[in-house]
Parts: C-alpha cells; structure tokens; sequence
C-alpha cells in the first residue's frame, strides 16, 4: 500500500471512531494509537509511522466498538 492510501485509511479510521463515539456517547480507548502522536494530518511522518498507527488504531476499534453488540439508530 502507498504512503497516500495508508493516510487515506488513517483518516478514515479516525472518523470511524468519531462517529462511533459520537452515535453511542461511548469513548473508545486508544492508549496505544495516542502514544504514536502520529494523526491523519501527520502527512510529514513516513509510511511505516502511518502503517503502526493504522494498525494501532483498528485494533482499538475492533476491540472497543466490539465489546458489545449495539444497533445504531438513524439521525433524526
């Protein structure tokens, strides 16, 4: 994967989280995908620092979002 789909994806994920968390009031925890100080935005860092922090990141997810089993309801 190329340095500019892996961004891509990274931002992606991060707005997966945001509307996760914004739809069922629940934070997800990403201790590890924070420690990395590595955003979508961070176009500067290199590939391999975007590939950790995609990989950190969707693992927080799977793990957070996955604890439970939920419904989301549509926006009103």
């Amino acid at each position: 994967m190329r340095k500019q789909e892996l961004v891509y994806l990274h931002g992606l994920l991060v707005g997966i989280r945001d509307f996760y968390e914004t739809r069922t009031g629940e934070t997800v925890p990403t201790p590890a995908y924070d420690a990395m100080n590595v955003g979508p935005t961070s176009v500067h860092r290199g590939k391999a620092e975007h590939e950790a922090a995609v990989f950190a990141l969707s693992a927080a997810l799977a793990e957070g979002m996955g604890s439970r089993p939920r419904t989301l309801t549509t926006a009103e």
